[in-house]
């Protein structure tokens, strides 16, 4: 865009719209913005704030602290009851679900309760000689 107006192959911003498919207004913003902050402010690309995070960085590292004891939690319910009474934040389940599992990565599975009357000698035989795929 720069290069033809310099060279003067365009002379007209409407002719620099259809030249890039762009309408006449943002063409017009971006030569005033060349024009005001030069060629670094028209590259430069600016990113949204995005939400504020609705659980705060103590709170997650406690979560973090309490997920790595050996005592956990029974469910994702649980743990939003736990930042309420130990934080007082009041999160939604789905916000609970997906702080917990993706960015933490832990994972509340507890392994299925096993039969008394199962022989332990049989079982640690079997995971030894079993193919893992």
């Amino acid at each position: 865009m720069l290069w033809w107006i310099k060279s003067g192959q365009v002379k007209e911003q409407k002719e620099i719209g259809k030249r890039l498919a762009r309408d006449i207004s943002t063409v017009t913003r971006w030569l005033q913005k060349y024009r005001n902050d030069g060629m670094s402010g028209l590259l430069e690309i600016k990113k949204a704030p995005g939400a504020k995070r609705k659980i705060h960085d103590a709170a997650i590292t406690a979560l973090q602290d309490e997920l790595k004891t050996g005592k956990g939690f029974s469910s994702y319910g649980a743990i939003g009851e736990w930042l309420k009474k130990e934080h007082g934040l009041d999160i939604e389940y789905g916000t609970v679900y997906a702080w917990v599992r993706y960015r933490l990565g832990a994972k509340l599975k507890v392994p299925r309760p096993q039969s008394y009357k199962q022989d332990e000698e049989l079982v640690s035989e079997l995971k030894k000689n079993s193919v893992s795929f």
